[in-house]
């Protein structure tokens, strides 16, 4: 037996998420508007269905689904330069938006993308057989760093997580490296602009680029970096 499994997953309305995953490479397979609109999109090994629904709120979304890569990179990549096409710069807040490329806790390199249905892609490639959280790292900066990832990633409140990093960044008496310091701040940023707020957007973007790294240390930020380079070009 040869079972598959299908994510069928809410919008309001089937033509702006057609468009946002056409912008991704997927192909539309199949697509009705009566008597329910419904429809497929095809790219590779991925197969994604889509019901409208008239009183659906995208923005109260829950609906989300894990996709399986053996290259994440390149795929974040791909989908990095058609939204950038699409929407002429990459969209990081809001409805649709694409989060940071980042390895987590949990043992996988992942990231985030939220289509204009308010559908959350989880696309993650596992780096190991274990994908249990790992302990809080040891240290004030790496266990704040750790913490505030969960709460901004996993569960999604990035008040929280502002909260954390606000308080280590205000500490006295003890400073980060300078690769947890641009590590912090990136994060921060991302933060902000996950919560509208442009005027901690731009001074942790300010903050962070004045961090002065070794070349091997930008080695090890180089998600941070791409990741500073987005939200550089969004609050342009």
């Amino acid at each position: 037996m040869a079972e598959t499994t299908t994510p069928m997953l809410p919008c309001r309305t089937i033509a702006p998420v057609l468009d946002f995953y056409r912008a991704l490479g997927f192909e539309v397979a199949f697509e009705q508007s009566t008597p329910n609109p419904y429809a497929v999109v095809v790219r590779g090994g991925v197969e994604l269905h889509f019901f409208g629904m008239k009183r659906y709120e995208p923005a109260q979304s829950y609906s989300t689904c894990i996709i399986g890569t053996d290259d994440v990179d390149a795929l974040y990549e791909a989908f990095r330069a058609g939204l950038k096409e699409a929407y002429g710069k990459v969209p990081t807040r809001g409805l649709p938006r694409l989060g940071a490329l980042k390895d987590t806790s949990h043992g996988t390199r992942q990231f985030l993308l939220t289509d204009p249905g308010g559908n959350c892609l989880r696309v993650a490639q596992p780096l190991g057989d274990d994908q249990h959280h790992r302990p809080a790292p040891e240290g004030t900066f790496a266990r704040a760093l750790h913490q505030a990832a969960l709460f901004a990633d996993s569960k999604d409140d990035p008040k929280a997580a502002a909260r954390v990093l606000d308080r280590v960044l205000r500490l006295e008496g003890e400073r980060p490296t300078p690769v947890q310091l641009f590590r912090l701040l990136v994060l921060r940023a991302d933060v902000a602009d996950r919560l509208d707020d442009d005027g901690t957007l731009a001074s942790a973007l300010a903050r962070a680029a004045e961090v002065e790294l070794t070349d091997e240390e930008r080695k090890a930020v180089r998600d941070e970096l791409d990741r500073l380079e987005v939200l550089g070009a969004r609050a342009e």
